[in-house]
């Protein structure tokens, strides 16, 4: 079915109040009849809906796909323009301008609401007409409310607040059909039916296109079929060695959700063929979303990462327990309804990309953030809606996979780059499964490792291990190949959590595109007891920032996993392109030891039977706080996994400690020393 018209029923169903509100939004850009103060902000948020219905018209007739290159283009920016650098700071989406022109809490309201109207784009581009009325007739509500002038601020985040309750019963069934409804072919049918030699077909998509995504798909368009076939291959033979080496059926599964960025369509072409070879269906979706309605999917560029930013605690304006009452009661019988298509779900297959310059955000006082109440009510939502998901799509039947490329504006490198991160994405498996089953057997017989770091690095921490009884048959620590997560290059273990304690310190990383100077975690049997970083001026605003972004408003968390990245050729690489600060946690936690906080890489799945090449069963997957799971699954798992990696040149040692005090260098001053592991310093000469 044209996506087109798979809305079509519905659509009709909404035209007339489509018809009526947009005479009236009509009526507020010529004339807003409000306060002087609120005039200019209901005239431009009126402006936009009008050009949001008008686009709409465009997708519907078709006539958006004959427009000329540069036409498209203008269309593209203009849906974006008011939020992107330049406009930015005297946007009313930013709440720092709206709180200056309209007061700061009119202001914050009022900017919470033209950003939810912003989510409404892919909707439109979809054809689906029923969010532009919704929020239309929201805008209009608000303003009609503007119009009294004894107005109060309660009045306004009622109408908000009660707007988010009615509508998430929809909000949240349209965005699990997106990911188990294979009928659902919007991104499916653009990227199989368009000519990709044709770059028209990006701006079908709805996402803020720039020249990063049109150079990407550029070139794609300039690599042969062949090299196409083996990038796919890669990432879908990786999806496919995920379930054999886990010992799980994909045979009983028929849906994957694709997740990756604009640009990469000609791969992703090629990967739907071969998903289809294995018997899956693909579902793809679109990542934008707001903070009713998160969403994560294909993406294009983010027009502004500061605005994402301030945006992202959004839901302190309506989360409490009655909201999360009702949205874990409509999570879970939306589940029930597609209970069928949850069980028959195998997994995300990820393509992440990298390249853009590191963000360092500014912190603003007029952003939303979440009270102390809130926090804990986040924590709660997102573990009872993790024990639902887990209910309908089975932890013990499902994997993933997830590779990253690099895009255009990663700088004039970009091809060189590209075709180096092509070669590390292939390399030979076999060879660093042998090398990385040295450092195994070597890591086996230890009791702890001990990790310090040098060159103004101030680790100095204990990792203890899970004790091994029957060393013939079962092993700690899982050998990492080319499947789930590529590239290849790291062994990795869930550390015992009583006697592991110390300093965990990098100088500079980047954990999901935000940049951390000198961040330091204390540990005290396996928990975090304190935290800090440098990136601000005054402490209480760090420990805000690492406890928002790092511990996801946990007061602690467990460390959850400990690895030893062996990938020593990527290292190299970012250390010739000066990519160190660019570079996903997917690859750089293949450039050194690495220490995840928060859930192990096993949660949910502890019960299923995991063994490595030789042939040993792995047994180091439950820690001691994931045990209480036994008793109550909804206390044992946090949902949320940050890996921190500490890079070669800020390692001085990395020692495995045998019960008999023993101790055995792996690596010291950032080279391999272990027998069977030298070859790994290759890459460095």
């Amino acid at each position: 079915m044209d996506y087109r018209e798979r809305f079509a029923e519905e659509n009709e169903s909404v035209r007339e109040r489509m018809e009526l509100i947009s005479d009236r939004i009509l009526q507020i850009e010529h004339k807003p009849e409000v306060a002087e103060i609120y005039a200019d902000y209901f005239k431009k948020t009126a402006g936009f809906l009008i050009n949001l219905k008008d686009t709409f018209q465009l997708v519907k007739s078709g006539e958006i796909e004959n427009m000329p290159f540069e036409k498209l283009q203008s269309v593209n920016k203009l849906l974006y323009n008011d939020i992107l650098a330049d406009n930015y700071e005297n946007s009313y989406a930013n709440p720092k301008f709206s709180c200056r022109k309209l007061g700061e809490g009119y202001g914050r309201l009022l900017s919470f609401l033209v950003s939810e109207i912003r989510s409404v784009i892919g909707s439109v581009f979809e054809c689906n007409l029923t969010p532009l009325v919704l929020y239309s007739e929201l805008f209009v509500e608000v303003y009609n409310a503007f119009e009294d002038v004894m107005v109060t601020e309660e009045q306004i985040k009622h109408i908000l607040y009660w707007f988010v309750s009615d509508y998430s019963d929809y909000m949240i069934e349209d965005r699990i059909a997106e990911q188990l409804d294979v009928n659902r072919t919007f991104a499916n049918d653009i990227i199989t039916d368009s000519d990709l030699n044709d770059l028209r077909y990006l701006f079908r998509f709805g996402e803020y296109i720039t020249e990063n995504e049109i150079g990407t798909a550029r070139h794609l368009n300039s690599m042969s079929e062949d090299e196409i076939e083996r990038l796919a291959t890669v990432f879908t033979e990786g999806y496919r060695l995920g379930f054999v080496n886990t010992n799980k059926d994909l045979s009983i599964k028929s849906i994957v959700n694709i997740r990756y960025h604009l640009g990469f369509e000609r791969i992703i072409k090629k990967a739907i063929k071969n998903f289809e070879k294995l018997g899956l269906k693909s579902t793809i979706y679109r990542a934008s979303g707001s903070a009713v309605h998160s969403r994560i999917g294909y993406e294009g560029a983010q027009a502004n990462r500061q605005y994402i930013y301030d945006h992202k605690n959004d839901r302190a304006l309506f989360l409490d327990k009655a909201y999360i009452d009702r949205r874990l009661g409509v999570l879970r019988s939306t589940y029930e309804k597609y209970e069928k298509e949850a069980s028959q779900f195998a997994g995300p297959a990820v393509m992440e990309v990298f390249g853009e310059e590191p963000f360092s955000p500014e912190n603003k006082e007029e952003n939303y953030s979440l009270s102390q109440s809130q926090q804990k009510l986040a924590v709660e939502l997102a573990n009872s809606s993790s024990q639902i998901v887990n209910k309908y799509i089975h932890g013990e039947e499902r994997s993933f996979t997830i590779i990253s490329f690099p895009t255009p504006d990663i700088g004039e490198s970009f091809r060189e780059i590209f075709d180096a991160v092509v070669e590390i994405n292939t390399l030979d498996y076999k060879k660093y499964e042998q090398i990385q089953q040295c450092i195994i057997d070597t890591l086996d017989l230890g009791e702890y490792v001990h990790i310090e770091g040098m060159n103004g690095n101030k680790t100095n921490l204990n990792v203890y291990l899970h004790p091994l009884n029957n060393p013939n048959e079962e092993t700690i620590f899982e050998n990492c190949v080319a499947d789930v997560n590529i590239p290849v290059g790291e062994v990795f273990t869930s550390p015992q959590l009583k006697g592991t304690e110390g300093c965990l310190h990098v100088k500079k990383v980047f954990l999901n595109e935000l940049e951390y100077k000198d961040l330091e975690i204390q540990f005290k049997d396996g928990m975090i007891i304190d935290y800090n970083c440098k990136n601000f001026v005054r402490e209480e605003e760090n420990k805000k920032y690492v406890k928002e972004n790092v511990l996801y408003h946990h007061d602690t968390l467990p460390l959850g996993e400990f690895a030893i990245g062996t990938n020593t050729t990527a290292y190299v690489v970012a250390g010739k392109y000066n990519l160190a600060a660019k570079l996903p946690i997917l690859i750089a936690e293949k450039m050194g030891p690495h220490f995840a906080v928060g859930d192990t890489c096993y949660s949910w799945q502890e019960d299923t039977k995991v063994y490595n090449p030789d042939g040993k069963e792995i047994i180091a997957k439950d820690n001691e706080h994931t045990l209480i799971r036994k008793e109550d699954s909804g206390k044992a798992y946090f949902n949320c996994h940050t890996d921190i990696t500490i890079p070669y040149d800020e390692l001085g040692n990395l020692s495995v400690v045998t019960k008999a005090a023993e101790k055995i260098d792996v690596i010291k001053n950032g080279r391999f020393v272990l027998a069977g592991t030298e070859s790994l310093n290759d890459a460095f000469n």
